[in-house]
């Protein structure tokens, strides 16, 4: 698998290629990676203002390995562009796990070879990296997989998971959609409206999101955007809006019922009283029906039936896209929801959350990192909720992105999803990337959706 050249399957198309920013040179990526002068600052890839630059080279151009295989890395180290001849620390362990190993090694004309090993189960391998100047660290990591294809969810599929969800969805459409509409003059253009909504869900929930839609007269796709994770409302509804300009109708959606026009007292006030940031994503976990997210995706399925009763979409296409968190809910929309023709996610989290009781990398939230999460009876609430089970389930086609440096939402759980999913795919997987993507990216998931209306 190389570089560039797309691997085909039967039914499936994974590119290996780098972002915008990234190089290719002897057929190796190269990584840069920003790493703070201050103390125990974790920081992004891409050097930003920072006098430090870390450059690693895995063996393989692709970053993959299979089990057995060993796995080795260059390691290069600049100050202000010069290398620098000192000793680095590392660490190696499994992805999102404790290290396994320890050492050092001494830079040479700023580069050295570090022998990462290798797993014998198909997984992640993490190196983490760190010199020390003066009383400042700089830290990096690298991540490189060994045959992640064979990687399988340990979240088990319930046998009356359909049951569950076609009962829940049937209760809430005893609810009729109501919508307050409103259009917000200073997020419209001569090219497009933009309308403010709340929308009745349910018999007790409601959701905001701002719809955008072109001015000109005619029938167009609607795209379904659900958030990412976090206590928060819509703060940047004309970040998108290259989706209207190129003929879409989009619905960009919070989760909490919580007004984008509220003052921030007001927010303040609201958002404290749900704890922590992500405290919702615990809350109710002992029973399935009592679960926090089971209204945020009935949620997602009754904005596509408010999206699909507008007279200006063209009956036909049917998009959901999302990252992170609105990754994991375009994967569940588009399962939930047979009139969903295609879906875009990047690194979706809430998948295969349990996966540390296999001694291993689990998805985003992490409830490893939290006491009395992973019991029994939260697991089993899990099993109705992880996006492992959703994936199962797609029927539509789907674009999946991910890097593997991302500790958010890790790679091995990515490919957990990645692997289930038996509907038409594609991947772009971008090695280098944490947990972000570039505009370039983003821009390509739009054109991979113009290129899916039928």
């Amino acid at each position: 698998m190389t570089v560039g050249i797309p691997w085909r399957t039967d039914n499936s198309r994974i590119i290996f290629l780098p972002d915008i920013n990234q190089i290719t040179m002897k057929n190796y990526l190269i990584l840069f990676v920003l790493l703070c002068c201050t103390l125990a600052v974790h920081a992004e890839n891409y050097p930003y203002r920072s006098d430090y630059l870390w450059l690693t080279v895995p063996d393989h151009a692709d970053w993959l390995y299979k089990t057995g295989e060993k796995a080795k890395v260059e390691v290069g180290f600049y100050h202000y562009g010069v290398p620098q001849n000192m000793e680095v620390e590392y660490e190696i362990g499994p992805d999102m796990m404790p290290a396994t190993s320890k050492g050092k090694v001494t830079l040479k004309n700023g580069k050295a070879v570090i022998d990462m090993g290798t797993m014998k189960k198909a997984g992640f391998l993490d190196l983490r990296l760190t010199a020390r100047i003066g009383d400042k660290k700089s830290q990096h990591h690298v991540k490189v997989g060994f045959s992640p294809e064979k990687l399988t969810p340990y979240t088990k599929n319930p046998s009356d998971f359909e049951s569950f969800w076609k009962a829940n969805l049937e209760e809430a459409r005893k609810t009729p959609v109501s919508v307050s509409c409103k259009r917000v003059e200073e997020y419209s253009t001569n090219e497009f409206d933009c309308y403010l909504l709340k929308l009745k869900t349910d018999k007790h929930h409601c959701i905001y999101g701002y719809l955008t839609k072109p001015k000109k007269e005619g029938k167009y796709p609607v795209v379904l955007c659900p958030p990412g994770a976090g206590i928060k409302t819509i703060k940047e509804p004309m970040r998108n809006t290259y989706y209207a300009r190129n003929g879409f109708i989009r619905l960009e959606m919070e989760i909490h019922g919580l007004n984008p026009e509220m003052t921030a007292e007001q927010f303040k006030e609201i958002s404290t009283a749900f704890g922590n940031e992500n405290g919702y994503l615990n809350n109710g976990l002992d029973n399935r029906d009592n679960y926090y997210m089971k209204h945020v995706y009935v949620a997602c399925v009754r904005a596509m039936d408010y999206l699909t009763s507008l007279p200006d979409w063209d009956g036909k296409n049917v998009f959901v896209q999302g990252g992170s968190q609105g990754g994991a809910l375009a994967l569940v929309t588009a399962a939930l929801d047979p009139r969903v023709t295609a879906c875009v996610a990047n690194h979706p989290a809430l998948s295969d959350m349990a996966g540390y009781l296999d001694n291993r990398a689990g998805g985003y939230p992490h409830f490893n990192r939290q006491n009395e999460m992973l019991i029994p009876e939260k697991v089993k609430t899990l099993e109705y909720y992880d996006v492992v089970n959703f994936a199962r389930r797609i029927t539509c086609p789907v674009y999946l992105t991910w890097g593997y440096n991302d500790n958010v939402c890790p790679p091995t759980t990515s490919y957990i999803v990645w692997n289930l999913i038996t509907s038409p795919k594609e991947s772009l997987i971008t090695p280098i990337n944490e947990h972000w993507t570039t505009e370039t990216t983003n821009h390509s998931q739009m054109s991979w959706l113009k290129g899916h209306v039928r």
